[in-house]
């Protein structure tokens, strides 16, 4: 007997992946700048990275149950926002704030747009955001990791780009100690070995290009220079890695086409080099990847390709269609 035919809608190649998978994928890649953060933050890490990765889930749960829409949090999707978001903290931050941050990424900023593909700014960035406004004293007390011959002591201190004015070029920073995260900040961006890590983790299985994290860097790293600033420093120091690499490259918020990626890209990295050395704060990923995520849609629009086989219409002219 013939084979049949079917005809069915688009897409025609459909890939293995699941966003369960891919999003199993992203938290192995945390593993590392996790695993470091504990080590060196101790207990309170351990305790605000798992109250956010459970608070998250939770919360989108008991929302979907409340409004009967499709439980969803089987995708880990959740997950990923709360380790995230846990990683933006610093480890002084109190859990019922953190656990605050998790109900406004989770319910106001993810599920109110829809849930996970409907949200038009990363939700743990927004979380973030939120609750440094709200909570600015406890969101800017730090504690800097330094590592003596047979321990490490954590003293209070200030993150590196507090201190950016002393970084010109040729000012001799400890570039290892900062490679290695023994440097003030939130959790899971101190140690930019460890993101480097999960970043190759994550172009080698494909989850993410290389393209968003390596220009939006490139840039910051090309600007810093030209106001003769150290660019290895302003790479390393604050929270560049782990926005570039983990939180930029969102799906959900980020262009489509290598072109539109670009832009993005350049724009995530021009904003957080004019925040960073011209505005009140002295680091600007988070806001600069939130106000690029907004213009993620207009930059798809102006950037999409043309369908192949697709008719251009004919220009008109003397007032009459050809």
């Amino acid at each position: 007997m013939a084979s049949e035919l079917f005809v069915a809608s688009s897409p025609h190649i459909k890939s293995a992946d699941t966003t369960q998978k891919i999003m199993l994928r992203v938290l192995i890649a945390l593993i590392p700048a996790g695993v470091f953060a504990v080590a060196v933050f101790g207990l309170n890490a351990a305790i605000l990275i798992a109250s956010c990765a459970v608070a998250c889930p939770l919360f989108e749960f008991l929302w979907e149950k409340l409004t009967h829409r499709p439980v969803t949090v089987g995708d880990l999707s959740a997950v990923v926002t709360g380790v995230l978001l846990a990683y933006n903290l610093p480890s002084t931050l109190p859990v019922w704030m953190a656990i605050i941050g998790c109900l406004f990424a989770i319910v106001v900023v993810k599920q109110f747009f829809g849930g996970i593909g409907e949200n038009f700014v990363n939700p743990a960035i927004a979380g973030r955001v939120f609750l440094l406004i709200s909570f600015a004293g406890k969101m800017t007390e730090w504690l800097v990791p330094q590592a003596t011959s047979t321990d490490v002591q954590l003293v209070s201190g200030a993150t590196p780009l507090a201190s950016m004015g002393e970084h010109l070029l040729g000012s001799g920073a400890d570039y290892v100690t900062m490679l290695l995260g023994f440097k003030g900040g939130s959790l899971g961006e101190v140690s930019a070995l460890c993101l480097l890590i999960g970043g190759v983790y994550l172009v080698v299985t494909k989850v993410i290009s290389p393209l968003i994290p390596l220009v939006y860097i490139g840039t910051v790293a090309v600007l810093s220079f030209a106001v003769g600033y150290d660019p290895l420093y302003q790479v390393l120091a604050g929270g560049l890695m782990l926005g570039a690499i983990f939180m930029a490259t969102d799906y959900s918020t980020s262009p489509v086409t290598n072109k539109g990626k670009a832009i993005y890209a350049v724009g995530c990295g021009l904003i957080t080099f004019l925040i960073r050395f011209y505005g009140n704060y002295p680091e600007g990923v988070s806001y600069a990847i939130l106000l690029m995520n907004i213009l993620a849609p207009l930059i798809d629009r102006y950037t999409k390709t043309k369908p192949f086989g697709a008719l251009v219409p004919e220009k008109k002219k003397g007032g009459a269609a050809k």
